[in-house]
């Protein structure tokens, strides 16, 4: 499985927009390995948040995401980003499938265990496709915490890349372990 061409040209454009103009702050990015397969996983404030991901590393981020990015022009964009999109109205085997495809080939991915944005910044319960797809590939999970707001040039906005995390095979407990690791990372224990 290849990197998409699209996405190594856009990366360092992203990158430039969000180091200059929104100057978030990064924090933790020696936690993320170099190579091999691993899971990003937390919490989601904003649509800007995978271009927030995106600009923290300079591996392929392969996120998941709703399915709706496919639809009408916008899926030239997201169909040659490597993107992984999501039916959220079913329990979407086939995309925990790709994913895990992905993973098997050491490759890195992005997923926003919430499922939608936050509401009123509050995080919402964590869905178990992150925790499954660890257990399933045997891959490390390295939860971020994203806090402030995307404003230009105000330096509110921060990404914090926790320490790996291997999950055992109890899903639902360690997808419980992984929510309230970022909630209090975020100060809401």
């Amino acid at each position: 499985m290849k990197d998409c061409l699209l996405y190594k040209i856009l990366r360092p454009i992203i990158t430039f927009v969000f180091k200059v103009f929104l100057t978030p702050k990064i924090i933790g990015t020696e936690n993320i390995p170099k190579s091999g397969r691993v899971i990003l996983a937390g919490n989601h404030t904003s649509i800007f948040d995978a271009p927030l991901l995106i600009s923290c590393t300079k591996r392929n981020v392969h996120f998941l995401a709703k399915k709706e990015l496919w639809k009408g022009p916008k899926k030239i964009i997201f169909g040659n980003l490597g993107l992984i999109p999501v039916d959220r109205k079913t329990r979407d085997g086939n995309a925990l499938i790709v994913a895990e495809r992905y993973l098997k080939n050491e490759k890195l991915i992005g997923i926003f265990p919430e499922g939608t944005t936050e509401k009123e910044g509050c995080m919402l319960k964590f869905k178990k496709g992150a925790v499954k797809m660890a257990v399933d590939t045997n891959s490390p999970i390295v939860p971020f915490v994203i806090t402030g707001k995307y404003k230009f040039f105000s330096k509110s906005l921060t990404i914090r890349f926790l320490e790996p995390i291997k999950c055992n095979e109890n899903i639902k407990e360690e997808t419980e372990r992984l929510m309230n690791i970022i909630k209090k990372e975020r100060g809401e224990d």
